[in-house]
């Protein structure tokens, strides 16, 4: 994507931005001008990606996963934020627990942005993006059981983590509506592009088949993150849903997707908002 508007003097924020999809992502931001905050979990990485990218950049330290280095990171935002990107995520893992006790994929893809959103809300000028997948599609969310006790499964974790992405969207599209924010709040997906989520699935033979899966049917993580950018600059309406237009979501230019049934579910949206409200201590502020 080259033909990006200027971005110079507009702030925008990648949470994981040291690798994959943040990094690609990141560093276009960075090329059209932006000043990209790298919000990373290892400081390290984080340095040495944002070496690799021309432009305006920095590394804060920020781990999805312990609501405190949440709230330490939005404590010392200071200034106008034109666009925070909810990219950070992982996907298919082994069963364990978040600092804060949450089940790990909807506790870092899901709860700990709901917490940094809404905890940065009051700064951002213009838009937030949060990356979901095409892998969304599924069965509605488990409230009774979001941390799924005794059932955890590893695809069906992620699934419900990447629905509760694009209800977020559409909830937070309708708070920011209804306050008269002009804000707007916009999800994408990349399709299937080769990225090192793959490579940590709690199974071994699974890693195996998605490694070979990247090598021979993903496209890149360049290509991957036109849907993200098109989601955070581009002149796209509040609760758009941005991904690869062609061949199945899989390849094509980035535009407005469909959702499931199930991420249309408004009373479902209200009822995640709300849950992630009573788990992570953070409300709307508008």
């Amino acid at each position: 994507m080259s033909n990006l508007p200027d971005l110079t003097g507009s702030t925008y924020v990648v949470t994981g931005a040291n690798s994959g999809l943040g990094l690609e992502t990141a560093r276009k931001l960075a090329h059209a001008g932006g000043h990209v905050v790298l919000a990373v979990r290892d400081t390290d990485r984080g340095t040495t990606a944002a070496k690799s990218i021309e432009g305006s950049t920095e590394v804060r330290e920020l781990d999805l996963a312990d609501l405190s280095s949440v709230r330490s990171f939005a404590a010392a935002w200071d200034g106008p934020l034109r666009a925070l990107v909810n990219n950070a995520g992982i996907m298919m893992v082994a069963e364990g627990r978040t600092a804060d006790g949450f089940e790990r994929q909807i506790g870092i893809n899901h709860f700990g942005h709901f917490a940094l959103t809404n905890l940065l809300l009051r700064h951002i000028t213009d838009r937030v993006v949060t990356v979901s997948s095409s892998l969304h599609k599924g069965r509605q969310i488990s409230f009774d059981d979001v941390d799924l006790n005794g059932v955890y499964k590893p695809t069906r974790a992620y699934q419900q983590s990447k629905l509760a992405n694009l209800l977020f969207t559409s909830e937070l599209q309708r708070r920011l509506t209804k306050a008269g924010s002009s804000v707007r709040a916009t999800a994408a997906h990349p399709g299937y592009s080769a990225t090192s989520l793959q490579s940590h699935h709690a199974s071994r033979l699974m890693t195996a088949v998605l490694a070979i899966g990247n090598k021979v049917v993903a496209t890149s993580a360049e290509f991957g993150s036109r849907p993200t950018v098109e989601a955070t600059v581009g002149d796209v309406p509040g609760d758009t849903f941005v991904g690869p237009t062609k061949f199945g979501g899989t390849r094509g230019a980035p535009g407005a997707v469909a959702r499931s049934q199930e991420a249309q579910d408004g009373a479902a949206a209200l009822t995640l908002w709300e849950l992630s409200e009573e788990r992570t201590g953070v409300g709307f502020p508008l």
